[in-house]
């Protein structure tokens, strides 16, 4: 497992917040907490979104990438998630981390300050260099997409007889 230096800073209205941490030996995000005010928690009505503050700006190392993920926990209880899922954090951004978070209940869901709201995972660019072809080599997919690779004999029967 690869060990990255990554410089962070504490902004003011995070200050008493946790730093991104990982929870167990083997997680590959680190928690990301919300900072917004206590006194003035965000509530999401079913299907709205808000920006919320992290209270931390990230200087990545060049080569890599933050990827802000949603937690499992709050998609599985509460239909919560990243909106722009994985949101990117460039190596080159120095502003604070925000999670674009969505509510997909039915009911309105309350972010609370501190409340672990996404995970921070670090990954590897590359950087493609694009060759303009007149053609594409083949291969067996071809041109098919959205669901095509499921599509065979199973799917030939499956169909009504026109």
């Amino acid at each position: 497992m690869k060990r990255i230096k990554i410089g962070i800073v504490r902004l003011p209205h995070g200050e008493d917040l946790p730093l991104p941490a990982y929870q167990s030996a083997l997680a590959a995000g680190m928690d990301l907490h919300a900072a917004v005010p206590a006194h003035a928690p965000k509530t999401l009505a079913p299907g709205e979104w808000a920006s919320i503050p992290t209270g931390i700006s990230i200087a990545l190392p060049p080569g890599t990438e933050g990827q802000v993920r949603p937690r499992s926990g709050l998609a599985a209880r509460h239909a919560v998630t990243v909106l722009n899922a994985p949101g990117t954090v460039d190596a080159d951004y120095r502003g604070e981390v925000q999670v674009l978070l969505m509510n997909h209940s039915s009911e309105s869901f309350v972010v609370e300050r501190g409340m672990r709201i996404a995970q921070l995972v670090i990954m590897p660019i590359a950087r493609a260099t694009l060759q303009v072809r007149k053609k594409l080599g083949k291969t067996r997919r071809g041109t098919g997409g959205f669901g095509s690779t499921g599509k065979g004999a199973i799917d030939k029967r499956q169909r009504p007889e026109s």
